[in-house]
């Protein structure tokens, strides 16, 4: 069976805030996180500290969970 490349969670994020079709602008205003900060974020210039993550977590209904690994880590 092929492994399967798991996304990095930054990407995953990246994606789910470009698929909700909102504008940055109104995503800041749900949020506290700087339109600005969204925009160099999406581009990968810049990361979030982790209260942005923690607001655009619970904004888009996002839970981080532990994925078991067939050897048991």
């Amino acid at each position: 069976m092929a492994k399967r490349k798991r996304e990095p969670v930054s990407e995953q994020l990246r994606r789910l805030i470009r698929e909700r079709g909102e504008s940055l602008a109104e995503i800041g205003r749900q949020t506290g996180v700087s339109h600005t900060v969204l925009s160099r974020f999406l581009r990968g210039e810049r990361g979030l500290t982790t209260k942005s993550f923690d607001r655009l977590c619970a904004y888009l209904g996002l839970e981080l969970r532990k994925v078991r690994r067939a050897n048991g880590a």
